[in-house]
């Protein structure tokens, strides 16, 4: 097979029962993508055929609707009488199956990223009415180290589709309680799902531990697991607990939300993980969530920030920028304080939040910096290089000019406060 449509066939990705994948590249595009097609012929029953193809269309729908860094993009789908298939995002990598096995562990460090990313990505898809339904390691992809896609939604639940969706759906060993009864789902069930994720990567182990689907379901209906660290002494009681709280079955004591979840990943972080020289994704995140500068930012836009940023450490005294030389990168405060210089002479000091050197980004020509920043004491600075943001999407850079313009009117309103206490304090003297 050369050609699926318009797609060029490169070569053939893996197969199941009731698909093959291939990574194909599309020539109007120029860009790589991996095209499902589907082989429903394969089905004999005819009330499988029904439910595969209602799972296709499932899935088809979400073609164009959800963007985000964490999830895999959907970009077209052919239901066209024999000829069904679905093209979507091409995804280097494999999916988290082999590291929830005991021998291919990875760290608890990078464990607790992958799930705050999770979290995030799936509070995303819970904001435009989607509920996976489907969670596990075998549908999150991994990209390098620890970045990761979240795929087959084919599963999901939206709200706005007002058509009956297809029972009995998704791993017994991730379902939570309410999902085996059938009940109505929310977000809460995707939490479950993810804790039960969580338990897997962290241990190598299922929370339950049965001979077949049956007894699975029993257990989780009736049973409380062992903690997470009873099989990886190393895990801390706060990650047990994280994983436990997950995963617990009464509604009214699981996670409320992705936000409280996320946040006690975070605060594992800060507590428990020894101080990196590189300063972990999760806190990076958590970190621009807070500042003033990146408020009005959706969270798909602080991802898209942090992948065209480059975040550095400076000590007490450290040079950052120097009068007179060129350069057309800026700076946001991640945390400490950074002092302004005109030869020699104290101009202000700045503190987290503040962005510095924008002026050479809003010059649009070459630029010399007309003053010194020196570190006041040590600080973590966020850079930004002009030509790196050129290429990031519109809405990005809206939300910097916004944030630009914002930060200069504040500055304009403290310099007249200023103006004005000067001419007070003259007017009184004569």
């Amino acid at each position: 097979m050369d050609k699926i449509g318009k797609y060029e066939i490169i070569r053939e990705l893996g197969s199941g029962a009731t698909s093959t994948v291939y990574l194909a590249l599309d020539p109007f595009a120029n860009q790589r993508v991996a095209i499902k097609l589907f082989n429903l012929d394969a089905l004999r029953d005819s009330t499988r055929t029904k439910a595969y193809r209602k799972l296709f269309l499932t899935e088809a729908s979400l073609a164009g609707k959800l963007s985000h860094p964490h999830i895999v993009k959907v970009f077209d789908a052919v239901m066209d009488g024999d000829v069904n298939y679905m093209v979507m995002e091409y995804v280097e990598g494999e999916t988290l199956e082999r590291y929830a096995e005991v021998d291919h562990l990875l760290p608890l460090s990078t464990v607790a990223e992958i799930i705050y990313k999770c979290c995030k990505a799936l509070e995303y898809a819970q904001y435009q009415g989607i509920i996976h339904r489907d969670i596990k390691p075998a549908n999150i992809l991994l990209h390098g180290e620890s970045d990761i896609k979240i795929s087959d939604f084919g599963a999901a639940v939206i709200e706005s589709q007002q058509t009956t969706q297809v029972s009995g759906v998704g791993s017994p060993a991730y379902m939570s309680p309410e999902q085996i009864r059938e009940q109505t789902l929310t977000h809460q069930t995707d939490i479950y799902s993810l804790g039960v994720s969580m338990y897997k990567l962290l241990t190598g182990k299922l929370p339950f531990d049965a001979r077949n689907n049956y007894s699975m379901i029993y257990q989780i209906m009736n049973m409380e697991p062992q903690p997470a660290s009873t099989f990886r002494p190393e895990i801390s009681p706060a990650l047990d607990a994280i994983v436990m709280r997950a995963m617990c079955k009464n509604l009214q004591q699981r996670y409320q939300s992705w936000d409280e979840f996320a946040r006690d990943l975070v605060t594992f972080f800060s507590r428990n993980v020894a101080p990196q020289t590189e300063i972990f994704v999760t806190e990076k995140f958590n970190t621009l969530r807070e500042l003033e500068f990146f408020r009005k930012f959706s969270d798909v836009e602080l991802w898209e920030v942090l992948h065209i940023s480059e975040w550095r450490k400076v000590q007490k005294d450290e040079r950052i920028i120097s009068e007179g030389e060129a350069g057309q990168e800026f700076f946001i405060l991640a945390s400490g304080a950074v002092k302004v210089l005109k030869r020699g002479r104290l101009l202000s000091v700045l503190h987290k939040g503040d962005c510095f050197g924008e002026m050479a980004h809003l010059s649009e020509r070459d630029f010399l910096r007309t003053t010194d920043v020196m570190a006041r004491d040590d600080a973590i600075l966020i850079e930004i290089k002009p030509n790196v943001l050129a290429q990031s999407s519109t809405g990005c850079r809206f939300q910097f000019s916004e944030a630009f313009l914002r930060m200069l009117v504040k500055r304009l309103a403290v310099a007249n406060t200023r103006i004005s206490h000067l001419l007070n304090d003259r007017d009184e003297e004569n």
